[in-house]
């Protein structure tokens, strides 16, 4: 059998040569593919919650993976319908999510990477979302780079675009290059298996569960049909021209300033020249000269055009009649706008987008301005306030001190690291200074401090990567023998980000080894007891939850996880069964939920 890599690398090249996927239902007999999928799931957050069974990655082993290929192997395998839970979003409205059972989710992996393997080569470079190497920041570097002197942008959003994936469309899609039935069927199987909301069973006609794990590949594999009619339909029709012809006054005068220059007159020239740059020097409105761009993140997608809004409405309305005619999708009215580049801003993945004009420094004029929406830093700032003050967080006051800086330090960093390409990226001082105030009142409240001692007490300096000497609120835990633990708050050098590598390379699979995690279990031999009969895996969701408070001794299992820093413990089914029951360490300990 061979291992996972070679699998992939070989189902990878076939994409690459564009040859049909056949015979790909065979792959799913691999126990290494189920390996490498416990491997990527595991660390996950949601590998410990429960689907619609009591099932999660606890206790996972080898004898699981084997009898769910013996499941598949023979077409026994039925899938589970998924618990679906409504989780708010920021316009208020609410978004479903699908919560699968451990077993569906380490297939749907399997599949997910067979699936990503083949397709990922045959995607569009403009596609960025739910891709390796790829995100947020990848798709707006390309803007910034690729758009100078766009015109309009045509924000583009897909009504419900998960709920209302079309089966037959999904599944026709999929069967122009997967010639394998019985995979095929699977797939489908996936799609109708229903849901469970309030413990009602619903099934799904249509749509792909938001939560599922191979959810995200199948999206970008159905709306790849939306960037092959962008590239190979509008792009060409609507582009034209290599450049745009001399604007007529500009040149004129650029021809005086020559002359005048030649004869002697400076003055005179630099007195054309100045009446010379107030045109462009070339014709904005040339009718020779279009050009259209296209970058898509997951259902959320912008154009830039170089032309007239008459056009823009035109590209839109093609736009709307693909989606509707050959992929069964609308359009979101109110989030499908067209924006004039020069005088407002488009909205997408957060950033407001427009085009700069400088009078006294031309070179910048018509290139993308990515900018920190007011709005969006005035939420950011409003959860540390309660009222019209900034207060204190009394849901972390019991923690640590380290903890509370760690917290308040992971917000703040993520949020400023997100706007890193912002032109006005230093408001987040603002963002500092309200995150800053709400973390010394909530340590000042759990000391019974005031907020200045708090400060004089943790206020240190840290050399940012810029070189420059930067305050911030920093915990130091100093441990024998070992480097000290510290938590930062701050530090962070609030100026914009030009040079930054884009990483939409192909994806190396020969760079993806077994984890430490999945060697522990092939090794087949109890970490507790050393026996050797039926191992399978411990897990919990993290190490604080091992540090009972209160208790004066630790079971002995716990002080092993604890002290090699892991959340997972290899048991043979007896162990695991008494540590379960509270039988471990030859007497009873009361479960705590671990």
């Amino acid at each position: 059998m061979r291992d996972a890599e070679k699998v992939l690398e070989i189902i990878r090249s076939r994409g690459e040569r564009g040859l049909p996927l056949e015979d790909v239902y065979r792959q799913l007999y691999n126990p290494d593919l189920y390996l490498r999928a416990y491997g990527r799931l595991y660390r996950n957050a949601g590998a410990m919650t429960r689907g619609v069974t009591e099932e999660t990655v606890d206790g996972m082993s080898l004898r699981k993976i084997n009898a769910l290929i013996e499941a598949i192997r023979f077409e026994r395998f039925r899938w589970t319908p998924v618990r679906r839970i409504l989780i708010p979003k920021a316009n208020g409205k609410m978004r479903p999510l699908g919560i699968p059972t451990w077993s569906d989710k380490v297939l749907q992996e399997v599949m997910r990477s067979i699936l990503e393997a083949y397709y990922e080569p045959r995607f569009s470079p403009q596609s960025h979302g739910f891709r390796p190497q790829r995100g947020c920041h990848t798709a707006l570097m390309q803007l910034q780079r690729n758009w100078t002197g766009v015109k309009w942008f045509i924000e583009g959003d897909i009504k419900g675009f998960f709920d209302n994936i079309d089966h037959a469309i999904m599944l026709t899609i999929l069967r122009e290059k997967i010639r394998d039935n019985r995979f095929l069927r699977l797939v489908e199987g996936l799609l109708t298996a229903g849901y469970l909301e309030e413990w009602n069973f619903r099934p799904t006609h249509s749509g792909t569960p938001q939560g599922g794990v191979i959810s995200p590949i199948l999206s970008n594999i159905y709306l790849d049909k939306l960037d092959q009619f962008v590239e190979k339909d509008l792009i060409p029709r609507f582009t034209r021209g290599k450049l745009r012809k001399s604007h007529r006054q500009y040149y004129l005068l650029n021809a005086r300033v020559t002359n005048h220059i030649k004869v002697g007159k400076l003055e005179k020239a630099n007195e054309l020249r100045r009446l010379r740059d107030q045109f462009p020097c070339s014709d904005p409105m040339d009718p020779g000269y279009r050009r259209l761009r296209y970058v898509r993140y997951a259902d959320d997608f912008i154009l830039g055009y170089v032309g007239t809004k008459s056009e823009s409405e035109t590209i839109k309305g093609e736009i709307r009649d693909f989606l509707r005619d050959h992929l069964n999708l609308e359009l979101s009215d109110e989030k499908t706008l067209i924006t004039n580049a020069k005088t407002e801003k488009a909205r997408f993945l957060g950033y407001d987008i427009g085009t700069m004009y400088n009078d006294t420094r031309r070179a910048v004029n018509n290139r993308i301005d990515l900018r920190l929406p007011l709005s969006v830093l005035g939420s950011a700032c409003r959860r540390y306030y309660k009222g019209d003050k900034v207060h204190h967080r009394p849901e972390l006051v019991k923690d640590s001190d380290f903890d509370i800086v760690t917290r308040f330090g992971q917000e703040y960093r993520g949020f400023v690291h997100y706007y890193a390409y912002a032109s006005n990226r230093f408001w987040c001082r603002q963002l500092r200074w309200v995150a800053r105030s709400s973390l010394l009142k909530t340590l000042a409240n759990k000391h019974r401090s005031s907020v200045a001692r708090m400060s004089k007490l943790y206020t240190n300096k840290l050399i940012a990567k810029n070189g420059l000497v930067y305050r911030c609120l920093q915990v130091v835990i100093q441990r024998e023998g070992k480097e000290p633990l510290v938590a930062t708050f701050g530090g962070i050098p609030l100026v914009r980000e030009w040079r930054v590598d884009l990483m939409d390379g192909p994806v190396d699979l020969t760079q993806i080894s077994r984890t430490e995690l999945v060697q522990r279990l092939l090794a087949d031999e109890c970490e507790y007891c050393g026996g050797r009969d039926k191992v399978e895996v411990h897990h919990v969701r993290k190490l604080a939850d091992l540090n009972t408070k209160g208790r004066k001794s630790l079971p002995t299992y716990k002080k092993m996880m604890i002290a090699r820093k892991r959340k997972t413990l290899v048991l043979c089914e007896k162990c695991h069964d008494d540590l379960h029951a509270g039988r471990l360490d030859g007497r009873l300990v009361v479960h705590d939920g671990t």
